[in-house]
């Protein structure tokens, strides 16, 4: 087994390879001058199982190129499996057709990664379930679910004081969920959504008066959705408002959309690298979910269960 990190998030790379015990494989991958990307794997790889981790963060086309060319290296490099290891599958929201003449971009994005050579995928919480049948070749589909808990019992020591608050209808079943395992109260913000990017707070459905909220989200793009319903939840009495959300784009003004919100404090997991600006937040904390990743790949490697780890 060989690990290969490409650039979108090599800190997450290399918790992973401590977790697994594996030195990441010596692999060089770089830009020419006119901004064309070079792969070129330093080491033989012949017969190996090989993961490829890259998420398709922001720049979101260049990380997926460089994908898409480090499995076309690994794979006329006679590697014996390729695996590709994405925490952060990018274009995810695009996975209908909501309106006519526009493309199911994720659908796409998953015919490019098997066309390349890719074997299996593995993923952590995506965006859209169905995304998992876009694909021809095995996907395993991680959820962060225990490390967030893990998290949250730990911070909190009166759960009975906990509302759990799914920021839209679409976040329902993940909210519920999280509120049965807590033994905590569940809280939905109904919101009209005027435009992309954009999004307006209408009602607040539960009670929140005097608790501590926690909003619940897979993604954290301008944070427009968190910090509107996190002003809501004020207006309605909630005592302290904390946010976990899986991953962290972040994109646009929002940080300072955070800074200036209500909540005390967003938790990111590691899917995505943080930019500087994030690190230097006060508002913001990472928990990492490499090892549930490295003991994903340790059971695909032995040919072990990866869904027991949810059992």
């Amino acid at each position: 087994m060989k690990l290969i990190a490409c650039n979108s998030n090599l800190e997450l790379a290399k918790a992973i390879s401590s977790y697994v015990g594996i030195d990441l494989a010596d692999a060089t991958i770089r830009n020419f001058a006119d901004g064309e990307i070079f792969v070129r794997i330093n080491e033989n790889i012949r017969g190996e199982d090989i993961f490829i981790i890259q998420s398709t963060s922001p720049p979101t086309n260049d990380h997926l190129i460089e994908l898409l060319i480090t499995i076309d290296a690994a794979r006329r490099a006679s590697a014996k499996r390729i695996t590709v290891v994405m925490p952060y599958f990018g274009y995810a929201r695009q996975d209908r057709k909501d309106e006519g003449r526009t493309a199911i971009s994720a659908k796409l994005i998953a015919n490019l990664i098997t066309t390349a050579g890719a074997e299996r995928v593995l993923t952590v919480d995506l965006h859209a379930g169905q995304i998992q049948g876009f694909f021809d070749i095995p996907l395993d589909n991680l959820f962060s679910v225990g490390e967030v808990i893990k998290d949250i019992n730990k911070k909190f020591n009166n759960v009975n004081n906990l509302a759990i608050v799914s920021p839209d209808v679409g976040g329902v079943v993940r909210a519920r969920a999280f509120a049965k395992r807590l033994n905590a109260s569940l809280v939905i913000v109904d919101k009209r959504r005027e435009k992309a990017g954009e999004s307006e707070v209408m009602n607040i459905i539960g009670d929140v008066k005097s608790k501590t909220c926690i909003l619940l989200d897979d993604i954290a793009d301008s944070a427009g959705t968190l910090c509107n319903a996190a002003k809501a939840l004020k207006k309605q009495g909630a005592n302290e408002i904390y946010s976990y959300v899986v991953h962290g784009v972040l994109s646009k003004k929002a940080i300072e959309n955070l800074t200036n919100s209500e909540i005390k404090e967003l938790v990111l997991t590691d899917s995505i690298q943080c930019s500087p600006e994030a690190k230097n937040s006060k508002k913001i904390r990472h928990i990492s979910i490499a090892p549930l990743i490295g003991e994903a790949i340790k059971r695909i490697n032995s040919d072990s269960s990866v869904s027991a780890l949810f059992d």
